[in-house]
């Protein structure tokens, strides 16, 4: 982007704090041969100021296994940058900050996987991409909140377990014959969404449009106008004919969306993800620098793993 669109994008006192922070980072990643790839989550100055690509998880992560560089620096959450290992396994992958975990990944463990299982033999497991790689490693396949249900309806069975979100799992569910089996996992940002939150916009504004995450409860996806991963959200709203929209997702997802179209009036009654909040230009500076953090999985994982990514690209 450039200087004059940052501009206008960041407050004065943003711009004069971060432009230092994005010319070092920018000219380093080209001496590194870094690509940084960002969700779509991070802060404007992130989204706007450095990356080479912005997106989803796994689409970032294809993308960046078409590329030719030597490094991929992930500005999301560790889960993600784990699956841009796992389809880039020759390249180094950093993470600004290893503790920028996720409340919904952490929410399932391999014993629990385990158990759930043994409970219901021959059930396949289809995992959501947002979990680890030793989660992904003990699943059948994996899912993106977008294929969610086209994964689930691909599989010959009458039965699923769908792991970690609870909330997807549920939605899925409204778009299959099978029975679907959840786990309690659920999302810190969009679990607190309600139905009673979109009932009083529609109220003030009756022409508002609903977009929201599948992975909110299922009366809140009911509720709204449109559900879908952070890229399909993108690409309803520019389709869209409406000018007045509610956003039902994560803070700096609303404030990246608002600037993409600016000729669209915004509503957003959005919470924050602390674990996207932890990686700043300061820390994606030092793994540049450092070579900090990389992302390494132990290849008896990583194999078992990148088969269930890799079974959901066939589909």
């Amino acid at each position: 982007m450039s200087t004059q669109a940052l501009k206008k994008i960041l407050t004065p006192f943003e711009f004069e704090a971060y432009s230092p922070l994005i010319e070092e980072i920018l000219q380093l990643k080209k001496q590194k041969n870094a690509v940084i790839l960002v969700h779509n989550y991070q802060t404007p100055e992130i989204y706007h100021g450095i990356a080479d690509f912005t997106g989803d998880s796994l689409g970032l992560s294809r993308k960046a296994a078409d590329l030719d560089c030597e490094r991929i620096v992930f500005c999301g959450v560790h889960f993600m940058a784990e699956t841009a290992k796992l389809l880039n396994p020759t390249r180094k992958v950093l993470i600004p900050d290893l503790d920028a975990g996720c409340s919904l990944s952490e929410s399932i463990t391999v014993e629990d996987v385990r158990k759930l299982k043994a409970k219901h033999p021959g059930a396949p497991v289809v995992c959501y991409v947002n979990t680890t790689a030793a989660i992904k490693a003990e699943s059948d396949i994996c899912c993106t909140s977008a294929n969610a249900a086209k994964v689930v309806n691909s599989l010959k069975t009458d039965k699923v377990i769908f792991i970690p979100d609870e909330y997807l799992g549920k939605n899925v569910a409204r778009e299959t014959n099978k029975e679907v089996i959840t786990h309690p996992g659920r999302c810190m940002v969009h679990e607190q969404f309600t139905k009673d939150d979109i009932d009083a916009y529609r109220k003030q504004f009756p022409s508002i449009e609903v977009v929201a995450h599948p992975e909110c409860h299922p009366d809140v996806v009911k509720a709204a106008d449109y559900a879908g991963s952070t890229s399909g959200m993108i690409d309803h709203i520019r389709k869209s004919k409406s000018q007045k929209i509610m956003l039902v997702t994560e803070c700096s997802m609303s404030d990246n969306v608002r600037s993409l179209f600016p000729e669209k009036d915004f509503q957003v009654p959005c919470t924050i993800c602390p674990h996207m909040k932890k990686i700043t230009l300061e820390k994606v500076l030092r793994s540049l620098k450092e070579d900090v953090f990389e992302i390494e999985i132990p290849e008896e994982i990583a194999k078992k793993a990148r088969l269930a990514v890799e079974r959901m690209l066939q589909i």
